[in-house]
């Protein structure tokens, strides 16, 4: 059977966009901008929506049901997520829906699209911050394995305001061809 582009567009797509101050980040924008033009992707920005940190979990649940693929699009802040996804995370992915009881979830796709601050060299066991991305990032992996949802290796863009346009354009566009066929690397 061949592949056809119709049959790559089938997983619907939510990107939760988390940045408390989105109009600074310049790489961000470029992904966002990139996502926003795939008709079967939805964009999320969650401090857009919840400004008081008061979420609708009926609401952001719905969303996640309608969906296939998973992507939480953030920057790294303090070695984590900013506070309302961690919030977001708490309070939708509760117990008796997403886990402990709840499978809600299981068998969806989960990626994490992360830019952070610093160089890729300060993210090792030598390196400024002693830690590797996937050792930062582990408890969103557990998280998603305790929801039931297939994890995608994470989507870093490292110095998001130092590298060149050029580089930011290459990497919203590597962000929307994944996009484009989300689950082609799940097994």
């Amino acid at each position: 059977m061949e592949t056809t582009k119709a049959s790559l567009f089938r997983s619907k797509v939510l990107v939760l966009f988390a940045h408390p101050d989105p109009y600074e980040s310049v790489a961000n924008k470029n992904m966002l901008d990139s996502a926003r033009q795939l008709n079967h992707v939805t964009v999320h920005d969650l401090y857009a929506s919840y400004p008081d940190f008061i979420i609708d979990v009926h609401y952001e649940r719905e969303l996640l049901l309608s969906h296939d693929v998973i992507v939480f699009q953030h920057p790294l802040q303090m070695y984590s997520c900013p506070s309302l996804l961690k919030e977001w995370i708490d309070v939708v992915l509760g117990k008796g829906f997403a886990h402990g009881g709840g499978n809600a979830l299981a068998g969806k796709t989960c990626r994490f699209v992360v830019t952070t601050g610093g160089a890729a060299e300060a993210f090792s066991q030598t390196g400024y911050n002693k830690y590797s991305m996937a050792e930062l990032l582990q408890p969103f992996e557990l998280t998603a394995l305790l929801c039931q949802m297939r994890w995608v290796e994470p989507l870093v863009l490292h110095w998001a305001r130092r590298v060149t346009d050029d580089d930011r354009v290459a990497h919203a566009e590597l962000y929307a061809d994944w996009l484009c066929n989300p689950v082609a690397e799940v097994v």
